[in-house]
Order: structure tokens, then sequence, then C-alpha cells
């Protein structure tokens, strides 16, 4: 079985192709303005470099910055209507109150607090305002809103009332886009909210992006299905990811760390991904990228849906080098336009490609451009990027014992020699392109959040129903259902609760259904 991964960063756009285990080729490609356009170059190019036909290709996997980019950008961001189910609960605390002025000013569509919503034991706070509910619709219709965002307090007890409520803003904006929370955040109702609303303001981008890639398919002849990579390492098929873009936001950091723990044979390690613009380290553990324990915050918006725990700092091949006093490298990049801007291919700016070819890390070029380069400033700058990396590493540790170290990227040939804190430093084979291949070798996965109540059932049948619906969840994105097993069960007993309540969480993984 053929696959491609693709992983689209800020500089480069990396294509890997495997059959099964086995890597036949790896390419890197300069990312393009319109993104589309590279990703289509480097699947031909990735094609040929191999020989292979596309129509022998099973899937492609394709992660992508594109929408985490619109969201720190303020770029491309859909007016949402916003529509919280909470009676007269929660009002004290409007939506998006947490959000930046500049973010919320383009997004607020208009905000209406209506009856609705549960207790955490599942009974009504107030019964579904469905009069309210269309008075709204006429506003945000009248308005041209088209992308609602609808939560409910103590929706994953009971998500009933929030898809009675899509199915009333269905019937009186025709063709909206309506984004639900309980399949979106988790328990803490602002955060859970304010993904959704994130997730319906890139929902129009997210099929222009999907319908682009599946024009760029049809231009190269590719036949099969394709596929976008989550935050947590899994896959969705694009379908689903038109539907839930903001589940890509963090996708490349583990897209490397992944590729890495396949390349090396490692499951528990440190990865040091050096891109074109940034540098992010993260922590390997059983394989997978360990998580963070709160919710992620995106574009100075809180958030609680499950990312990576990843440090990012501005450090790769396209940072600009200062050489003082006192000598600074990062966090300025010159990105995508590298080949035209660093010295070693004739530019006019002196970045950390430079240095790494100057001292003869890397042939990249034209040597002969930096010989002029003082022979102590190369080496200072070495030793900088060198500690900058070892720093961050000491934080994400979880102890001070050594731990093996794996660099991946194009840009961590600048990292020479044995990291301190690590106890080996590794460069593996197709180092440069552990992104691609990570998001090649993803499976699929499903996950499920709910507090739950324990009076009048037990233990054994609640567990067992949110992993039913987490398995249900994995085979929509895309999943053999035959494979589908659990990863993850997190059990929090909520003692401050009445009802011997209990917060479960349940993550599954399966294999594509190809």
């Amino acid at each position: 079985m053929l696959r491609i991964g693709v992983d689209v960063g800020g500089t480069n756009t990396d294509a890997a192709l495997l059959r099964g285990t086995k890597v036949l080729a790896t390419i890197k490609t300069g990312t393009t303005a319109d993104v589309t356009s590279g990703v289509a170059a480097a699947i031909r190019a990735v094609l040929q470099a191999a020989q292979v036909r596309a129509s022998d290709v099973s899937g492609v996997m394709i992660g992508t910055t594109h929408f985490l980019n619109a969201v720190v950008e303020g770029k491309r961001l859909e007016r949402v209507g916003i529509l919280r189910l909470c009676g007269a609960a929660t009002r004290s605390l409007p939506p998006m109150v947490d959000w930046p002025d500049r973010l919320r000013q383009l997004v607020d569509g208009g905000a209406a607090l209506v009856g609705g919503g549960v207790n955490f034991d599942g009974t009504p706070i107030a019964p579904l305002d469905i009069a309210a509910i269309r008075t709204a619709c006429r506003t945000w219709r009248a308005q041209g809103v088209a992308s609602v965002a609808i939560s409910a307090v103590f929706a994953q007890v009971d998500s009933r009332m929030e898809v009675q409520a899509a199915a009333i803003v269905a019937e009186e904006i025709p063709d909206v886009a309506v984004s639900l929370s309980h399949r979106i955040g988790r328990t803490g109702l602002l955060a859970r909210e304010s993904a959704t609303i994130l997730n319906a303001s890139l929902h129009r981008l997210g099929a222009e992006t999907v319908g682009a890639f599946r024009a760029a398919f049809a231009g190269l002849g590719l036949t099969c299905p394709l596929y976008l990579t989550q935050n947590d390492g899994t896959l969705m098929s694009a379908d689903f990811a038109e539907r839930h873009p903001v589940f890509t936001i963090a996708s490349g950091p583990t897209n490397s760390m992944r590729g890495a723990a396949f390349l090396t044979g490692l499951a528990d390690a440190v990865v040091v991904d050096v891109g074109g613009t940034t540098t992010d380290v993260g922590m390997l553990v059983a394989g997978f990228p360990r998580n963070r324990s709160e919710g992620a915050e995106i574009g100075g918006i809180p958030t609680n849906f499950r990312v990576p725990d990843v440090f990012s700092f501005g450090l790769g091949g396209g940072s600009l080098v200062l050489s003082g006093p006192p000598l600074a490298i990062g966090p300025a990049s010159v990105g995508f336009r590298l080949p035209e801007k660093a010295l070693c291919f004739g530019g006019d700016t002196l970045t950390a490609t430079d240095i790494a070819v100057a001292a003869g890390l890397v042939t990249l070029g034209d040597r002969a451009r930096v010989r002029h380069l003082d022979a102590a400033l190369v080496k200072a700058a070495l030793a900088k990027m060198k500690a900058d990396v070892e720093t961050v590493i000491d934080r994400m540790k979880p102890s001070a014992d050594p731990v093996p170290a794996v660099l991946v990227g194009g840009g961590s040939v600048m990292i020479d020699g044995l990291l301190a804190g690590t106890s080996v430093s590794l460069r593996p084979d197709h180092f440069g392109s552990a992104n691609a291949v990570g998001a090649a070798i993803a499976q699929v996965s499903g996950e499920v959040d709910r507090v739950v109540a324990l009076e009048g059932t037990t233990r054994e049948k609640a567990l067992e129903g949110i992993v039913a619906e987490a398995r249900l969840r994995a085979v929509e994105a895309g999943a053999n259902p035959s494979s589908v097993q659990i990863a993850e069960i997190e059990e929090t007993p909520l003692s401050y609760l009445p009802g011997n309540a209990a917060r479960i969480a349940a993550k599954v993984v399966g294999d594509l259904a190809l």
C-alpha cells in the first residue's frame, strides 16, 4: 500500500512516499503563497523521485498550518452567529469575553443567549427557547451571517439540545454552516464555546482549502482518498476536516514528532524540530506527543481542545543573524524567501543557514559567498543556537535524567554535537522530511470527554458507553472499524458534585479504512 504524506510549513513543503513501513522517497520544496500549488509540486516531485504512478497511490495525508496562520494573522475569518443555550445561567460572562479585541471585531456576528442547557446530572436548566432561536436566526440571515456556533451548558452530559437547535438554525438559514460544541471542545463552557466559534469562523476557509487540494489531486491524476492530520497526530477524512478545520491547528509539530518516533523506533524521547522559521521542542511518550494538561491558547484565545505540549521559538534556517553586539538570531525570518535572500544563494541577508554553510555543516548554495564571514562570528552563532535549544530541552524534560534526543527538520543540521541533558542526539535518515513521514504513517482517532452521574448505573456501563461513542467518531473520521482500539482513558471523580459524578475521557485509534 502506497501512501504520500505532505506537511506544509511556513518556509518549506515536504512530501514523503511510503510503501508500508518503507520510505521510498522524500522531497523538500518551497512553500508557495497559495499553498496548494506548492503541495501539488511536492507530490509531483516525490512521485517522480520514486518512479511511481499517481494511480497506484492509496491515500494522501496532508498537514498544514493554513488554518493556524489564518487565526494568528486575523485573515479570511468568517463572521459567526453565536448561540448559547443557558437559561438564566452563565449570563454574567458573555461569549468571546476573553478574546483579543482585534479578533472579536472580525468574528463576532452577534450572540443570542437563550433558554436551554442542562445541569451536570442531565436535568434541564430551562426548556429550549425555540422562538428566541428563530428570532436570532432571522437577524443573522438579514446580516449575511452564514456560520453559526452553538454551545449549551453541560453539552457533554446531554447533547440533544444542541442537535435540536442546529436543526432549527438550518431551517431558518439555508446552507448555514453549524458548529456544535459537544463535537469540538471539552469540559468548561467558555473555552469550549471559544473553540466552537473558532471552528465556525474557519468553515469557509476549510471548504476552500480542501476544495483546492482536491482540484490539485485531479490535476495530478490522483484518485485516492484525501486526509488531513489532526492536533494529536492522527488523521481525519477530508469531509470531516471541512466541518472541523480547527482540529488541524497544531498538526505541524505533531507530525514531526510522530515521524521522529517512526524513523528511530524510539517511543520515549525529546524531539527537536528545526524548520525554516521556528524550532519546536516536545516530548514523545509511548510513541505519541505528550499533551498539554491545560487547553490550547490559539491567537490569544483560550480554548480547551487538546494539543501537544510543544515549546516553539524563533530559530530556523531562515532566521536573521544580527552580529550585534549583542549577537541575535531570530525570531525574524526570511521564511520561504530563503533561496533568494540568503547570502549562500546570492542574496543580501545573513541567515542561520549561511552560518551552517560557512561552518561546513551543510552543502547548500555557493559556500564561496560566505567565506568572508568572521570565524569568531560563525563559532559564536553556532554556540548560541545550540545553547538556545539546550535551554528549551531542559525546560521540557520531566526530570534531570538524560533522555534520547531526535533532531529532525531541514534546519537541524545547524545543531552540531551532543546536546546537554541528552543521552544521545540522533539525526535519522529522512530527518529533513520527518514531518511528512509522520503524516503518512498516522492513524485515525476518536475522542469523547463527558461528565456522567453514576447513580442509577455502573462505572463499567458508563465507560462502555463513552468508549462506544469514541469508536463511532473514529469511524466517522475514516477508521477501519475492526482496527479501532482504546488508546487512553482518563477518569476523574468529581466529589464536589452530587450524584457520584465523574469526568470520563476516552480516546481510541485505528488504521485507515483505505
